[in-house]
């Protein structure tokens, strides 16, 4: 990639974690050598990169400040991250308030309902809820005039305060807190819309954007209630970056050789069993933001066709297919069955999407390892079938095909 290189995050929180080893440390690093990322998983790039966080995104500042702090020992993709980072004035900002408020809004649905949503308690939810009620608070209201920012502030946790009467808000400790980010936050936000149109239309650029989560835990398309809060599709690009759709080019969608899901929710496919307990301890599916075990099963094509319907991809990432090295045989789900009969989209109503049958077709493993391949040519004859049927099934090539966690472990079709 070109030294011009740039990234940006569209949408989401401290929502989605990622652990990454750093280019120095790929071999048999110990797991506390490895970056943890909540809110920026992006950072360990090159150093020419710079990394813009969009008005779509809200931010948690401790949270950010103690996360680059404690990966900036393990790896030099953190050099001069703050010099790097840069932050949209309109981006909302995620107090401690709305952390705890997300933890008592779970607590209240299991005992009301017996069941919650599974959030990470981040206060992802609460915060996005206040920025649709206007209420919220933006990065430029913090480094404008403190005096009315610590008025709106006061409002806003008391207007909490009477909504849970058990809440307690350090109201001066965490305006102390604030106060003494300032300073350090200035040189890293600019006013988005304006970086975004000279980024676009300055000397030429790669340019990569990356959402929070996936399609299915989009907040308008994903299986609601159990999504996020925010457009992690590909229409959350022009909305979060303040980005005209024209300028949107390659769509690359990013789909695991099988599926996952953390906490509750339909998911038609999954293997409750030990076909789902095998790709569970292979794939390592452990989310990093809870530590639940990731719930998996077998790759559902109606869920990758239905994302594709969204987002139109124009090429595919095929990752983790080194896990299904040890299975004799692979199902891949086709299509839904609903009282009988076969339909032709996928569910809106979790109900509905609780009752479907997955059509199933079985495809032969290859029961080999594939972590050394380097090339679609070194990938077992089966391996290679299995690939050409995603594509097949989903009208989309794929691009890349990961074997494994390196850099190097990614093999690039064209």
């Amino acid at each position: 990639m070109s030294g011009r290189q740039q990234r940006r995050t569209h949408g989401g929180g401290g929502l989605c974690g990622v652990r990454l080893s750093p280019p120095t440390q790929r071999h048999h690093q110990p797991q506390s050598h490895r970056l943890h990322w909540l809110r920026l998983p992006d950072w360990c790039v090159p150093n020419n990169t710079k990394y813009y966080s969009g008005n779509g995104v809200v931010i948690h500042l401790p949270g950010l400040f103690e996360e680059a702090e404690k990966n900036k020992g393990k790896g030099n993709g953190l050099t001069d991250w703050d010099k790097r980072l840069i932050i949209s004035d309109r981006a909302h900002i995620v107090f401690d308030f709305h952390q705890a408020v997300d933890g008592v809004q779970e607590q209240q649905r299991q005992e009301q309902a017996g069941k919650n949503l599974g959030t990470t308690k981040k206060g992802i939810g609460p915060v996005y809820s206040a920025k649709a009620a206007r209420s919220g608070l933006r990065i430029c209201d913090l480094l404008a005039d403190f005096t009315q920012f610590s008025e709106r502030y006061k409002m806003l946790a008391q207007q909490y305060k009477a909504m849970y009467p058990t809440l307690e808000i350090d109201i001066e400790g965490e305006l102390d807190k604030l106060k003494a980010y300032v300073e350090r936050l200035k040189p890293m936000v600019r006013d988005g819309v304006h970086f975004m149109y000279e980024a676009l239309h300055g000397p030429p650029r790669k340019i990569l954007v990356e959402g929070a989560n996936a399609a299915l835990l989009d907040i308008d398309f994903g299986t609601y209630p159990f999504v996020t809060s925010s457009n992690c599709t590909v229409g959350g690009v022009c909305t979060g970056l303040g980005m005209p759709p024209q300028n949107v080019g390659e769509v690359y969608g990013v789909v695991k050789a099988y599926t996952t899901r953390v906490g509750i929710g339909a998911f038609p496919s999954e293997q409750s069993n030990e076909i789902g307990a095998l790709l569970q301890n292979r794939g390592k599916e452990i989310g990093v933001t809870t530590g639940r075990k990731r719930r998996c099963g077998w790759l559902d094509l109606v869920l990758i066709k239905y994302a594709h319907m969204i987002n139109g991809f124009t090429a595919l990432a095929l990752t983790k297919l080194d896990i299904l090295d040890v299975f004799s045989e692979i199902k891949v789900g086709l299509a839904y069955k609903v009282d009988g009969e076969i339909i032709p989209h996928f569910p809106a109503n979790q109900e509905v999407l609780q009752r479907v049958e997955v059509q199933y077709e079985t495809l032969p493993g290859w029961k080999s390892d594939t972590s050394a391949a380097r090339s679609f040519e070194e990938l077992p004859e089966n391996a290679q079938q299995y690939v050409r049927f995603v594509e097949e099934h989903v009208g989309v090539p794929v691009k890349w095909i990961g074997v494994g966690k390196s850099r190097e472990s990614m093999i690039q079709l064209f």
